[in-house]
């Protein structure tokens, strides 16, 4: 159902799982338009405080009486559909959207809203881009995919005609969008339980450039973007890459200490800028010549842009540094992906530690089983590995695949069912000059805490 005039005509708004990473943003740029808006939610949270500070009513716990007279009720994918708001909304006749279907309505009322999309990388470029235009003085509104310590959040609210989004392509969700401007960070086999192969993901990245109505920022080194964006005309393509034959390019590219890359951007064989980025990784090049390409088509200084990137320290759960302990490091990443794992691992390598240990867990049934031997590849690269169970997040084990498949193609790996057990491992073994670096994209930051904890108690 088209429910695009609705947000014209409704004025009291519910939300179902408000305290999201991905509600949390739009809530409050709805709250700012002035709507009046309710929510609900299982656990509390940072966002939930952030959302109550608004004066933002949210009730604990789903019951059919929470969506009192809302005229529209939104919620999140992972809402299931006998949800007793769910139910109680529809049983009033009232809206119901998903999360991805109001952010498509919210950006369809800025001018210029910026998509940023690609199997890897795009929080971490949605963040560079939003700090740059902060820095600029443009006051984007940006809805982000993780929390950006540099605006204390994961969503802004600016004056602009500008909002900076993040647009992920797991189920479709990003062909909600019409941008003005879209990137295509790269495109990789990954969520085939939906999409079934490659060549499907690229159809969809090839719908998603067709709703693109002015410029399309892809990487021109990466053979299934270049494929998604053939005998587009409806907006201009702009590539950016390693390779001198992209529009923007990296140039005199070197490690400065800590594996952060230094390098010169270019444009079309012109110097704009040198650059020396605050985070590690080779992968980060590419997503900052992204946002710096955007920047640039805004209208940004050079300089500006690179000193902006210079500043931007990274997004939590992007190789976040929680803290050293007797010379031994703890950091947590949200690598949960073959290719991210090899750049993020790469990247933790050059980093002259001791010893790198990498506590990965693995993320869904479908992608552990479908990727095994890519998998088994990445986590070859460090020093030490230990796996938790696989976490089922939205699934069935149909696959009948188990952590001890993918620790007996690593040599010398380990696994464990419980964080209890792999904090008292990798405390137990870890040394003086050791990284133990914590993967994924589920809940093993809770892991990660546990092992901080564990150590700043002796």
């Amino acid at each position: 159902m088209d429910y695009q005039d609705t947000l014209s005509k409704v004025k009291k708004i519910h939300f179902v799982g408000i305290g999201g990473s991905g509600m949390c943003p739009i809530a409050e740029i709805l709250h700012h338009r002035g709507y009046v808006l309710t929510g609900s939610d299982t656990n509390e949270s940072d966002t939930l405080a952030r959302i109550r500070s608004y004066g933002i009513p949210v009730s604990m716990g789903h019951r059919p009486e929470n969506i009192g007279d809302a005229e529209m009720l939104v919620y999140t994918a992972a809402v299931k559909a006998d949800n007793p708001e769910l139910v109680a909304a529809r049983e009033k006749g009232i809206p119901v959207v998903e999360r991805s279907v109001m952010l498509g309505m919210v950006t369809r009322r800025y001018p210029h809203p910026v998509a940023v999309s690609g199997t890897h990388g795009k929080t971490t470029t949605t963040a560079m881009i939003t700090q740059i235009l902060i820095n600029a003085g443009e006051d984007p509104s940006a809805v982000i995919g993780g929390k950006l310590p540099f605006i204390g959040g994961n969503g802004r609210v600016g004056k602009s005609g500008t909002i900076v989004c993040e647009a992920c392509e797991y189920v479709d969700t990003f062909l909600q969008l019409n941008p003005e401007t879209s990137i295509i960070l790269n495109i990789d086999a990954d969520h085939l339980d939906y999409f079934g192969t490659v060549e499907n993901i690229i159809k969809s990245f090839h719908q998603f450039a067709l709703q693109t109505s002015k410029t399309l920022i892809v990487n021109g080194d990466d053979a299934n973007t270049l494929k998604a964006v053939e005998g587009i005309k409806n907006a201009s393509v702009v590539t950016f890459g390693l390779n001198p034959s992209n529009e923007y390019y990296a140039d005199h590219i070197a490690d400065t200490k800590g594996a952060r890359e230094c390098f010169t951007v270019m444009k079309n064989g012109q110097k704009l800028a040198d650059v020396t980025l605050s985070i590690p990784g080779k992968h980060n090049i590419y997503n900052a010549l992204a946002a710096f390409a955007a920047a640039d088509g805004m209208g940004v200084k050079p300089e500006v842009i690179a000193e902006s990137l210079h500043q931007f320290t990274g997004v939590h759960r992007r190789f976040e540094i929680l803290g050293t302990f007797g010379g031994i490091t703890v950091a947590d990443d949200f690598a949960h992906h073959p290719t991210e794992l090899t750049a993020t691992l790469t990247a933790a390598m050059k980093m002259n530690f001791k010893r790198v240990w990498a506590v990965f867990q693995p993320h869904t049934y479908s992608r552990t089983y479908m990727l095994l031997d890519e998998f088994a590849k990445a986590l070859s690269i460090p020093d030490r590995v230990v796996l938790s169970e696989i976490l089922a997040v939205r699934e069935e084990n149909t696959y009948h695949i188990y952590a001890k498949d993918l620790a007996d193609k690593i040599p010398g790996s380990v696994w464990f069912k419980t964080f209890e057990e792999i904090t008292e491992y990798v405390t137990a073994n870890a040394q003086d000059g050791d990284l133990i670096l914590t993967l994924g994209g589920g809940d093993v930051y809770k892991c990660a805490n546990m092992i901080v904890e564990k150590y700043k108690k002796g």
